[in-house]
């Protein structure tokens, strides 16, 4: 049911890297400080890029003197959602689950930039980089973000080479995952008493939405392996608000995301960045619950 979703995110990844999209990525750091934050975290919430691919370029911001409070709605909001997991989300969650999610993830990596920015002349937010930030990653250490995008990828060579790769090692690295997260959500329906999901995720009030929070964390596979994970919880009777603060606070705090963020800036930031997450994800359950 989710195969044209999944073809549909392929393909448009791979046109996002092939065509140089992520030169756009930079212009959410120029100008007034307050309208980088909105920027990075729009940016954030939509760009495709991985973690470990935007350390180069933000510890470079960081090396220059880039607001902290930018750099922070894009740490915030990038890991929450890209066109990839929109299109999945969507498939299995439905339409106006990816949409909320995408607006909390723009809205906590604002709310987080903006609470940054002002208490940036206080000793949690001064001098936030380590002495020797961490910049390697698995996507290479190689100049980030140069040059513009070109829409017409495919009358270059390169950037049809580009494409095809990317379209190849994405399509692998989501048949590697989601038959894997499918078998988990047909094992949890068939054999995981739906009598105890309702009983801990279940019911009313804000208690579900902080457990699906605190849940989230350590049972968060990555952003597309938690999709069929919540299906089945959500089916077994979790809360629509506990489901979206898990996919929230799951998402902020994944090792990938996690690690970008610790391999740059000293521990009191880090610690800021992971109550951000946790506190946005709360807000946004509460808030999901309340409309779904």
């Amino acid at each position: 049911g989710t195969a044209p979703f999944i073809a549909f995110a392929v393909i448009a990844v791979a046109y996002l890297k092939a065509s140089g999209a992520e030169t756009l990525l930079a212009r959410a750091f120029e100008g007034a400080p307050a309208r980088m934050i909105v920027m990075a975290a729009l940016l954030g919430g939509l760009s495709p890029f991985c973690s470990c691919e935007v350390i180069p370029f933000i510890a470079a911001l960081l090396a220059v003197g880039a607001p902290l409070g930018a750099v922070m709605a894009f740490w915030l909001a990038s890991p929450l959602m890209d066109p990839a997991m929109f299109a999945i989300t969507s498939g299995t969650l439905g339409y106006e689950f990816a949409v909320a999610k995408t607006l909390a993830a723009v809205s906590i990596g604002m709310m987080g930039g903006y609470v940054v920015m002002a208490l940036s002349q206080t000793a949690l937010f001064t001098n936030p980089l380590r002495e020797q930030p961490a910049v390697g990653g698995c996507c290479g250490t190689q100049k980030p973000f140069s040059g513009k995008p070109d829409w017409a990828f495919w009358t270059q060579a390169p950037r049809r080479a580009i494409f095809n790769d990317t379209a190849l090692s994405n399509a692998l690295f989501l048949i590697n995952w989601l038959p894997l997260a499918y078998v988990v959500e047909a094992i949890m329906l068939r054999y995981v008493p739906a009598e105890m999901i309702a009983g801990v995720l279940g019911g009313d009030g804000l208690m579900p939405i902080v457990l699906g929070a605190l849940v989230g964390a350590p049972a968060y596979l990555n952003g597309y392996a938690a999709v069929p994970l919540v299906d089945a919880l959500l089916a077994q009777g979790m809360t629509q608000g506990a489901a979206m603060s898990f996919v929230i606070a799951g998402g902020v705090s994944c090792i990938p995301a996690a690690i970008a963020v610790w391999a740059l800036v000293k521990p009191r930031v880090f610690m800021a960045y992971l109550s951000f997450a946790l506190i946005g994800a709360v807000a946004a359950g509460m808030v999901w619950q309340a409309v779904a």
